[in-house]
């Protein structure tokens, strides 16, 4: 009870969530890593990460770590919006028991802290034995992980009520 006391209102739960989505585009954008040896450099993306780990011998974690830092929190970032876009004028967005759903299911899939502690890990392995930078990406994965905690795992059955089903002026006419 202590918990769903403490909710944020629509308006503030949707910006934070845009402002996730700022974040969760500069966090795959941009790189996270900037490996530098003898002049040589080389940079990489959360996508590129996913896609050399696909390539190397330890194949089969590519595709839950592409799942857990970013196909998750895509999906829990976008279908929020659209839930809280229709929450914010007191509509049930459509498809909004099956988003309502999805939401509670990808909750303990969304693994950005996970994801992030592992990079830092490299970076301070890789650091005694090249120049390792850390690029806008793994700031912007910081700030993603904490904007995720802070929308993701907000409890939405208030939702339900919030929303109670309106028709819409052409479903009232049928």
């Amino acid at each position: 009870m202590l918990y769903r006391a403490n909710r944020l209102t629509v308006d503030r739960w949707l910006a934070l969530t845009v402002a996730a989505a700022i974040v969760f585009v500069i966090a795959n954008a941009y790189p996270v890593v900037r490996i530098s040896l003898q002049g040589q450099h080389n940079e990489a993306t959360l996508w590129q990460s996913a896609a050399a780990l696909a390539h190397g011998p330890i194949a089969l974690i590519a595709v839950p770590t592409a799942l857990s830092i970013i196909v998750v929190p895509f999906m829990q970032i976008s279908l929020l919006a659209w839930v809280l876009g229709y929450a914010r004028i007191g509509r049930r967005a459509p498809g909004f028991a099956q988003a309502m759903r999805m939401l509670v299911t990808l909750r303990p899939w969304s693994m950005i802290e996970v994801g992030l502690l592992g990079i830092l890990v490299a970076i301070i392995k890789l650091s005694s034995f090249l120049q390792v930078a850390p690029g806008a990406g793994i700031w912007a994965t910081a700030g993603l992980m904490i904007l995720i905690t802070l929308i993701a795992n907000r409890d939405i059955h208030w939702l339900w009520e919030l929303t109670e089903h309106k028709p819409f002026r052409h479903e009232a006419r049928a």
